[in-house]
């Protein structure tokens, strides 16, 4: 390794985050084909970490030059939003912990990151509901010892990096003879460190032509299909913007939900809800010139036995397959739904954003996938009594709850009803 530094900069912090995701972008097909005793996203591990890491990474391509501390932040909180199944919430809390310990800085030295690092194993195994210690924490608690052992000794970043990654592997390797094979939340872990290591030296393809590939980032995430508190769907083009990214999501997050904005030199592109279309346009004239203005009212795409002018007392969020099964959720009683399946988990944000359409005061979500538990219990942590998460492990398990849903009981009344049909 070349980069034999002791002081991180925010530009090294954005170089380790865009070389992870180019690590991420070269290994989730060999990640996928692994078997996985970590959690229970087998066969998906990689899509679902490679999406979770381009959240992050998406989070810095328009930042502003800030410290190593904020920079980490906002990658924390995209990772955390962003993460797509069980192995992505992981991964994201791994973010949070690298976050917490970086609070505060401008710059951090070698021994900061491996302190930061602690934080993140701590989250992490604290992100996984029973106490079983699976090979993803097994590797992830090897890394962190190397990279302690490195620390204590006063090595720079890139000899801190290599010790970690050879503790790791050997964890790995450890793992394989208990499972059998290698473990691909535990192969994930290397892949992050590898590609944190190579973003440092400068050492790889940048992914920036990537992030606008097919895989969703968190603030690109599917509208519910009924949104009737904000029914009108805004999108718009600005050619030559004079403003920041960041201060057009600021401001359109205070009158809309469902907001995209995405830069493309200097153009934005914006998309959101909202049920003041004309307060939108208003505001957008003076950020450059407009032009592809779109204004659909979703109201009236959907039958009129739906619509109501205030906000259910309670609804259920399902998560559907394919079309045909979200219309079974939908006569079957559920309110909002969520597309999602095999490859195309949805993310936190999607949950999130789907309670914030302000459809119902409290929901409960039918993730109907094992794929989603943890998703679903960060959206929990973040939402509080608001939602409530049935655990539903599959497409009819969610569709036999549905049958003792009723609307005019409370969440409580419902939870207690529905959940002896949750196998």
């Amino acid at each position: 390794m070349t980069s034999n530094k002791e002081i991180i900069t925010s530009s090294d912090f954005r170089r380790m985050i865009a070389g992870a995701y180019s690590e991420f972008l070269l290994e989730y097909e060999n990640l996928n084909q692994l078997n996985a005793a970590s959690l229970s996203d087998s066969g998906e591990i990689g899509t679902n970490l490679l999406r979770t890491m381009g959240a992050a990474a998406a989070a810095l391509v328009d930042a502003k030059e800030e410290g190593i501390g904020p920079l980490a932040k906002r990658t924390s909180d995209s990772a955390i939003l962003g993460a797509r199944g069980n192995s992505g919430v992981v991964l994201s809390q791994i973010f949070r912990g690298l976050s917490k310990g970086l609070s505060g800085k401008y710059d951090a030295r070698s021994s900061d990151i491996g302190k930061a690092f602690q934080y993140g194993i701590l989250y992490a195994h604290r992100s996984i509901p029973d106490s079983k210690e699976r090979p993803i924490i097994t590797v992830a608690k090897g890394v962190a010892k190397g990279a302690y052992y490195a620390v204590r000794a006063n090595l720079p970043i890139s000899e801190i990096l290599e010790a970690a990654l050879i503790a790791g592997e050997k964890e790995l390797q450890r793992t394989k003879a208990q499972y059998g094979f290698i473990d691909a939340g535990g192969q994930g872990m290397m892949v992050l460190l590898t590609g944190c290591m190579k973003g440092l030296d400068g050492n790889f393809v940048s992914p920036s032509l990537s992030l606008s590939t097919n895989f969703k980032t968190s603030n690109q995430v599917p509208k519910p299909e009924v949104d009737l508190v904000r029914p009108y769907c805004v999108s718009f083009l600005v050619k030559h913007s004079k403003v920041d990214v960041y201060d057009v999501e600021r401001i359109l997050q205070k009158i809309g939900n469902a907001v995209i904005v995405q830069k493309h030199g200097n153009n934005t592109r914006v998309h959101l809800h909202t049920d003041h279309p004309g307060l939108i346009i208003e505001q957008a004239v003076g950020w450059g010139n407009l032009h592809d203005v779109k204004i659909d009212n979703m109201a009236q795409y959907h039958e009129s036995s739906v619509m109501t002018e205030q906000a259910e007392a309670l609804a259920i969020i399902a998560v559907a397959s394919d079309a045909v099964m979200s219309e079974k959720m939908k006569k079957a009683g559920a309110g909002l739904i969520i597309t999602g399946g095999k490859g195309m988990n949805p993310s936190v944000g999607d949950f999130v954003n789907a309670v914030h359409s302000d459809f119902a005061k409290q929901y409960i979500i039918l993730p109907n996938s094992k794929n989603l538990v943890l998703v679903v219990e960060q959206v929990q942590e973040l939402l509080g009594d608001r939602v409530a998460n049935l655990k539903t492990p599959d497409m009819q398990s969610g569709l036999q709850a549905l049958k003792l849903y009723k609307k005019e009981q409370s969440l409580a009344e419902n939870v207690r009803n529905m959940q002896p049909l949750v196998k």
